[in-house]
């Protein structure tokens, strides 16, 4: 029994590998978007010797130092830079940076899973984040190597899960570089200090007290990335830019970047339920059976007098990682319906619930008493409760099992526009940008034309910006002026006199 199950485990785990090796393999090869361009613009400059800017297509569309519209950190965006100093593709190099941290992150959830339930958790805390559907709105996690930051940040906080027991230093550092991938992980500030709180000792006022002693240090290690990067901010800006930066970022980081119709918590809440591969109920339906499987476990163990303070700790922090992710964005009125903003704690701590969620099941299904016991005193036979856990994971598996089928499936859907074909068809503007020398494109939209205009080798702007007036425009629209250049589903069209 014991070897057919270890077969099945490893089938499973093979099987598993190959998922995640098609979806990033599809991911790779995806459309080149304009956030993701609008990103790979900073290493881009920074290699060319303008320092940490972004050509500012939304910020007056110049180069603009330490831009507070790009909201993807230099905990993604130095690395690209790096990896692009060994030249080759310019978008597959840097689009290898997020496949980095998407391993990193499947990683991190199997060691949280082994620690927490074994390996059977590792595998369902692998399998997990699979389940995610980002494409459903205009602003897109299209898979797992988009040029974005909330995967890496999801990443670094489910290792900073691991290291925080042991090495809390190390987990405050590791918080701190998810805030520097993505600023929105200071939601997660919350998850760590009860973390930190249920692994401290004593009772009462004695234990806040140890809290804060073994949280100062953490606390302050979240801090070090950030600190470096203004002061980086400071010296480069002057004291005037610098302030003037911290402006633009207080009033980006108040409105969200967006301005627009006004969401309600029902749309939100809707959002997240079609954020997945299986139809809402399916995803409500195994939301609760999550929530069911944490307390059950919890309670169970508890009424054997021996709860984990690990299983509690990772249960508690988990639960509150996710809620005050899900908060936030629900009430946010001024957010859009984009569920890539509450991302980063959907995949650092739903799969974390999963994993307490199988170890809830496990307890449950495990007797009470040993089988010697129930031999010679007949004790615990096969009752509701053993039977409701596994029924419960069952459940659980089944509705993981259908998440991941129905992304891969995703990948065979054929595709209006590709990597690939955008290559082909900014060939021709990219030759036409190198032989006349043209510095800058004007991108008429914002949108798909942003990342051709990147893609070309020209710096890109926004059409409407002062700045542009007497800059040739990039479009997949029809030219009201003459025609400069022209590919198959993009043309550069002349200033207007």
């Amino acid at each position: 029994m014991r070897l057919s199950r270890t077969i099945a485990f490893w089938m499973l785990a093979v099987g598993l590998l190959v998922c995640h090796l098609v979806v990033i393999q599809h991911s790779l090869t995806a459309r080149f978007w304009e956030d993701e361009a609008f990103n790979l613009t900073v290493p881009l400059n920074l290699l060319a010797g303008l320092g940490y800017s972004s050509d500012g297509a939304l910020s007056g569309s110049t180069i603009t130092p330490f831009d507070a519209r790009i909201s993807t950190g230099p905990a993604v965006l130095l690395p690209v830079a790096g990896m692009l100093l060994f030249g080759g593709d310019p978008v597959i190099s840097a689009r290898l940076v997020p496949v980095m941290f998407w391993s990193l992150l499947i990683a991190g959830l199997a060691v949280l899973g082994a620690r927490v339930g074994g390996r059977w958790a590792a595998l369902l805390g692998a399998a997990a984040p699979l389940a995610f559907n980002g494409l459903g709105s205009i602003s897109p996690i299209q898979g797992p190597a988009d040029l974005l930051g909330e995967i890496p940040a999801a990443a670094l906080l489910v290792w900073a899960l691991i290291a925080v027991r042991k090495r809390p230093w190390l987990a405050g550092l590791l918080v701190g570089l998810a805030i520097q991938a993505k600023l929105i992980a200071l939601l997660a500030l919350p998850a760590f200090a009860v973390m930190i709180w249920v692994g401290a000792p004593g009772r009462g006022w004695a234990r806040i007290g140890q809290t804060f002693v073994r949280g100062w240090l953490p606390l302050v290690m979240v801090g070090v990335p950030t600190l470096l990067f203004e002061l980086w901010a400071l010296i480069a800006l002057g004291p005037s830019g610098f302030v003037d930066h911290l402006r633009q970022m207080k009033r980006f980081l108040l409105s969200g970047g967006q301005s627009g119709q006004a969401t309600t918590v029902s749309q939100k809440l809707e959002t997240l339920s079609g954020a997945w591969f299986v139809p809402g109920w399916a995803a409500w339906l195994t939301a609760a059976i999550v929530v069911a499987l944490v307390i059950a476990g919890l309670i169970e163990v508890r009424r054997r007098g021996r709860l984990r303070r690990r299983s509690l700790a990772l249960a508690l922090t988990a639960a509150v990682g996710a809620l005050v992710f899900v908060s936030w964005w629900s009430t946010a009125a001024h957010t859009p319906l984009w569920v890539r903003h509450p991302a980063v704690g959907v995949l650092a701590f739903f799969p974390a619930l999963v994993i307490v969620a199988y170890w809830g099941a496990h307890e449950l299904m495990t007797p009470r008493v040993s089988r010697a016991d129930s031999a010679s005193t007949g004790a615990e036979p096969v009752n509701v409760r053993r039977i409701a856990g596994g029924v419960l994971a069952a459940a659980l598996s089944a509705s993981l099992v259908w998440s991941i089928a129905g992304h891969v499936q995703q990948t065979s859907v054929p595709r209006g526009e590709t990597l690939a074909t955008q290559r082909a068809d900014v060939a021709v503007i990219a030759e036409w940008v190198d032989e006349t020398q043209t510095a800058w494109l004007a991108a008429a939209p914002w949108g798909a034309a942003v990342a051709p205009i990147v893609m070309s080798g020209a710096h890109v702007g926004l059409f409407d910006a002062p700045s542009m007036a007497r800059t040739p425009r990039l479009t997949g629209q029809q030219c009201d002026t003459e025609v400069l250049v022209e590919a198959r589903h993009y043309r550069v069209c002349a200033p207007a006199e």
